[in-house]
């Protein structure tokens, strides 16, 4: 698994606060068209840091994007 960092919309305008619409990566954007799952872990957990993971499906395939709480940062997770 390898992380690239990509810079999320999310809806209402707040880039960690509600649920992405779009994504840009490689200086292309990705628009959402659905969110078909979505995870979280480490929350509640001494010593954890609050990863949020949403499945996402867009015209141009679909992708697993990560919020780590602790950096405020997104990525788009890619490989095996």
């Amino acid at each position: 698994m390898e992380l690239q960092k990509v810079q999320v919309e999310c809806r209402g305008g707040h880039p960690h606060h509600d649920d992405p619409i779009a994504f840009i990566r490689e200086g292309r954007r990705y628009e959402i068209e659905e969110i078909i799952d979505r995870w979280y872990e480490g929350r509640n957990k001494p010593g954890k840091v609050a990863l949020d993971y949403f499945k996402v499906r867009t015209d141009k395939g679909i992708f697993i994007l990560r919020y780590n709480g602790l950096f405020d940062a997104w990525a788009v997770i890619t490989g095996s």
